[in-house]
């Protein structure tokens, strides 16, 4: 068993204000799929859309943050928020949907790309590819603040969680830094300059986010207080079925469909 190394969740406070590990490692998430999206633009000889890139970026953020916290109030535990609403807004306690994040980044987007004319599936597979760094960071947030803890377990590399009792747990959290994170990101980036049609890269993420995240959460705690589907199946795992079942759906709409940054006529 190896042993749980007790990370301070703050890095450091001044008053009232504290800067956690979690609210950072969302921070460096945008950081990386900004950087590595001007990176693609400047393969592709696109520098001019440099500003349009960070209006898509921030509106996209924005709607990831909203609809994470969202997700994972309506989604999850509607009962303890409605009871509770001021701990809706306490987002430095935890508590983000990565279902719902989607869900509100997809939404966000597509409403500012309409209004001005861009391609969303474009820049969503511009953007898309960039998106396993972040959730390989959230990833490790969980893992700093303790939480999303794995299910009981022998195994050598067993860590006891201070919120999971004595019991030694699989470390789930790194699981998913490393499946969702890294392995993801190395498939979808070796493809960014596939000349596939528009969409079809957000579709992959789908699709390969869906089948990682489900075959892992067969060694993630349960969320407590949430039934299971079938006495076995997550709500998670009802989540990724659907998301891989949009993005085969997506795929197959998409395909030979071939777009630029902006939409024509």
């Amino acid at each position: 068993m190896l042993p749980y190394p007790r990370i301070d969740p703050e890095i450091f406070r001044v008053g009232p204000l504290a800067v956690r590990w979690y609210g950072l490692m969302y921070l460096l998430g945008f950081l990386a799929a900004y950087f590595l999206a001007r990176y693609q633009l400047r393969e592709r000889g696109l520098k001019k859309l440099y500003p349009v890139l960070e209006n898509v970026l921030f509106w996209g953020g924005v709607g990831l943050i909203v609809g994470a916290r969202l997700g994972h109030v309506l989604l999850y535990y509607p009962g303890y928020y409605l009871k509770n609403p001021l701990e809706i807004f306490a987002v430095w306690h935890g508590g983000m949907s990565f279902h719902g994040g989607l869900i509100g980044a997809v939404v966000a987007g597509w409403l500012y790309a309409r209004r001005h004319r861009l391609s969303f599936f474009w820049w969503a597979d511009l953007l898309v590819v960039t998106v396993p760094i972040g959730l390989g960071l959230g990833r490790l947030g969980n893992f700093i603040n303790g939480e999303l803890f794995g299910r009981p377990t022998d195994v050598p590399w067993a860590m006891i969680f201070p919120a999971g009792g004595p019991v030694p747990r699989h470390p789930s959290q790194l699981y998913e830094a490393l499946g969702e994170g890294l392995v993801l990101f190395l498939v979808l980036w070796s493809v960014r300059r596939k000349p596939w049609a528009s969409g079809t890269k957000l579709a992959l993420f789908m699709v390969l986010y869906g089948l990682i995240r489900f075959f892992i959460e067969f060694f993630r705690e349960p969320d407590l207080g949430v039934s299971l589907l079938f006495g076995w199946m997550t709500r998670g795992q009802v989540f990724c079925v659907l998301m891989v079942v949009l993005g085969g759906l997506l795929f197959w709409i998409r395909r030979g469909r071939k777009e630029g940054p902006y939409l024509s006529g």
